[in-house]
């Protein structure tokens, strides 16, 4: 199994392209961040090329102080496409391979008709960059209002546009908040799995401990035949670097089966 290191969060104290090298030394397999937009594209795409790492994923903007995303919007879709390109043009610039396209908080048939128009737009431009469209059901409490609550209603979305670009973003600590059940939720969704994200429950920490045992977690991914890096999108409690126990503990299991 190989994990993906989010720079949103992990080595957040360090300016992106020294958090890619972070990520690289600490021994994980790629990086994906929130919005990477203010450094220079140029510095960013040198760093991977460096590092070896590639970046897996990276978000529109939010929009204005205290918005969580434009795409649901009702009357702000001119704002919302301009931040889709610009964002797709800057995963390009990187050899970036996913943009999630944020919902934003609106609630309605008015906010989903946006939702569907925006990602219509979005999955038409992506196409011929190579690029997947990725949609993130949030909880309830980290993000009251947020359009996209859970993975049904993602997956109704999805198979209402028809885009193959078009994909699910499965973050295991949102959807165990909202929904539960994560085992089974991920063979249901398997076939518009686009990415997969995991942290503690209910604290966000790292995947050592909580709600969910990822050590089950990773061997569903794993029968299910997954084998892209699974993004750890956790808060560390201390350093970065005293946090990773756990991937530490995944690097040895995979090295004795091996050896095995």
């Amino acid at each position: 199994m190989r994990f993906s290191a989010n720079l949103g969060f992990l080595w957040a104290d360090l300016p992106l392209p020294q958090a890619i090298r972070a990520a690289a030394c600490a021994g994980f397999d790629a990086v994906e961040c929130h919005w990477p937009h203010e450094v220079p594209p140029e510095q960013v795409a040198a760093e991977l090329r460096e590092t070896g790492l590639p970046m897996l994923g990276i978000n529109t903007r939010r929009g204005n102080p205290g918005e969580n995303g434009l795409s649901a919007l009702p009357g702000r879709e001119a704002e919302a496409r301009a931040e889709i390109g610009r964002t797709l043009d800057y995963a390009a610039a990187i050899g970036c391979p996913a943009v999630h396209v944020m919902a934003g908080f609106a609630e309605g048939q008015a906010a989903e008709r946006a939702f569907r128009a925006n990602l219509d737009h979005a999955c038409r431009l992506a196409r011929p960059l190579g690029i997947t469209i990725l949609i993130e059901p949030l909880n309830r409490y980290d993000a009251p209002g947020y359009f996209l609550t859970g993975s049904d209603q993602a997956a109704r979305i999805i198979e209402a546009a028809g885009h193959d670009n078009l994909r699910l973003m499965f973050d295991c600590y949102h959807l165990q908040i909202m929904e539960g059940d994560i085992s089974r939720r991920l063979r249901a969704h398997r076939d518009i799995l686009g990415h997969v994200q995991i942290a503690s429950v209910p604290d966000r920490g790292a995947p050592d401990r909580g709600e969910l045992d990822y050590r089950h977690i990773c061997a569903v991914l794993e029968d299910l035949g997954w084998t892209r890096p699974i993004g750890a999108e956790y808060r560390p409690d201390r350093p970065t670097d005293e946090t990773l126990g756990w991937l530490h503990e995944r690097r040895l299991v995979a090295k004795q089966a091996r050896v095995g």
